[in-house]
């Protein structure tokens, strides 16, 4: 038995289909979307559309922009021997957010799994090889998440870069900032050790 009439049912099946969003989510988004007034409905409708029309990847880093280059390879001010190499746009925000790093990157929009029927032919290497073999690049920094597909993706990426003479690196890994030793799995802990520093 349907509560809702079926435009509404809809909607929420819609909202439903968004990472994350759970049905009672998903209820109180139709919901709210319902509640506004028509101009603002339309803005939101006409936002969605927009962006979708209108942003591309980048045919430099494949980072999503507006049309031509991406901010990032726009800017002169950026370190262009560096590549940072990450999975998908939103690791770049990550990334941005830390104010650390002054370097290009190049998204892949995913990572090598097999489960899912993902290749290497399936994500944005190519571009990347192409990048490097034209020379400039001193580092590659590979910083795809640390489970098993974002590792096999990044020794995948090393191999294509070995004979380009390019320093290939990996994020480092261990323990958080404000974490606890006791909290910590061996996998991490292992890490944290390799990784130390000098201080």
């Amino acid at each position: 038995m349907e509560y809702f009439p079926a435009p509404l049912e809809k909607l929420v099946e819609q909202f439903a289909r968004l990472p994350g969003i759970g049905g009672k989510s998903a209820q109180r988004l139709a919901f709210h979307v319902l509640g506004l007034p028509e101009e603002e409905a339309a803005e939101f409708a006409n936002a969605i559309l927009d962006a979708k029309r209108s942003v591309t990847c980048c045919p430099v880093c494949q980072n999503f922009t507006a049309g031509g280059l991406c901010p990032i390879c726009a800017s002169p001010k950026r370190d262009s021997s560096t590549i940072c190499v990450v999975t998908d746009p939103r690791d770049v925000a990550a990334i941005e957010r830390s104010r650390e790093y002054s370097g290009h990157y190049h998204v892949l929009h995913g990572v090598i799994s097999p489960m899912n029927h993902v290749g290497p032919d399936d994500l944005s290497i190519k571009p990347l090889v192409e990048r490097v073999a034209k020379g400039g690049i001193q580092e590659v920094i590979m910083a795809t998440n640390p489970d098993t597909e974002g590792e096999t993706t990044a020794m995948y990426i090393a191999r294509l870069l070995k004979p380009f003479d390019v320093r290939v690196t990996r994020l480092a890994y261990g323990i958080p900032v404000g974490g606890h030793l006791e909290f910590a799995d061996n996998a991490t802990l292992t890490r944290a050790l390799a990784g130390r520093q000098d201080i």
